[in-house]
């Protein structure tokens, strides 16, 4: 359970630290897997949880009492991917899922490469 109300992070290491141990490696490796896609994304605390921008928001990583979370801020790519996930647990374009219980890798690479290029396109259009 995030403690919101006693301090509200300002970097993504002291919001991963603020976390029950049970929520920490599975945000480090979130962290780790959109690190290594988008190393050039820039690394925020937005509407306190830990998001990646890269033109524009990328994605969003946080827990909540019973979930780790990957927020991927595209209701439309959540829409277009739902055969890929289909048994995972969504609200909106929230994926959610139990710390002991990780997404797959794969998954979550699909998810970060399909933003990175939905940010581009954006970006490109607006030139």
């Amino acid at each position: 359970m995030s403690r919101h109300n006693e301090i509200t992070p300002k970097t993504i290491d002291e919001y991963i630290a603020m976390q029950p141990e049970a929520f920490r490696p599975a945000l480090h490796e979130l962290r780790s897997i959109i690190r290594s896609l988008a190393p050039q994304a820039i690394e925020s605390i937005s509407y306190q949880v830990p998001c990646f921008k890269h033109h524009y928001m990328l994605v969003g990583i946080g827990v909540n009492r019973n979930f780790s979370s990957l927020y991927t801020m595209s209701p439309p790519l959540v829409k277009k991917m739902k055969d890929d996930l289909k048994g995972v647990k969504l609200s909106g374009a929230t994926i959610h899922f139990s710390p002991g219980v990780p997404l797959p890798v794969a998954l979550i690479e699909k998810i970060v490469r399909a933003r990175i290029q939905e940010n581009e396109v954006k970006a490109m259009s607006k030139k």
